[in-house]
């Protein structure tokens, strides 16, 4: 993220900007991470496919909101489900079984992550995007088995199905 390391702690970050990660096959583009935010925050654009997305989860030490830019997710928060579009903000309690997906095509929000640490989560868990074209396929159940096991580490808990 070479245009907000300023030595000031600030700065702008040009559209297009960002460490950009697939993680199963979503795309988050960091915008900060805590490491520009003293660990209060981190903040990444999230390009979302209707075909696949995150097992329920629960994170242990974080609240995530959503900030809806183009097309429409779906949502469950402790077993509630729901849709958001343009515009809408979700907001996802630390704690709470939750998920997300894109709904009837891909969508695009900001995701905010409050304290920061996610991102370390997805450095970790996910591929370098190399080229934002070539977007990865449904995971492998060896794929999703690391995934969960990496989330663990980083106080995600994926709780059984069933």
């Amino acid at each position: 993220m070479a245009e907000q390391a300023l030595s000031v702690g600030g700065g702008r970050i040009p559209s297009g900007q960002g460490q950009a990660y697939w993680l199963i096959t979503d795309r988050f583009t960091f915008k900060l991470t805590g490491a520009d935010t003293s660990g209060a925050f981190a903040l990444a654009e999230l390009t979302a496919q209707p075909e696949f997305g995150p097992p329920p989860h629960v994170h242990q030490r974080a609240d995530e909101s959503f900030y809806v830019l183009d097309g429409s997710m779906a949502f469950t928060l402790a077993g509630h489900a729901f849709t958001a579009g343009p515009g809408d903000v979700v907001h996802l309690p630390r704690g709470v079984v939750h998920t997300h997906l894109a709904h009837g095509g891909p969508a695009r929000a900001l995701v905010m992550q409050s304290p920061a640490g996610v991102e370390h989560f997805i450095e970790e868990a996910g591929v370098v995007v190399t080229d934002p074209a070539q977007q990865p396929g449904p995971p492998t159940l060896e794929a999703l088995e690391r995934i969960i096991a990496i989330a663990a580490k980083h106080h995600i808990e994926v709780p059984p199905i069933g």
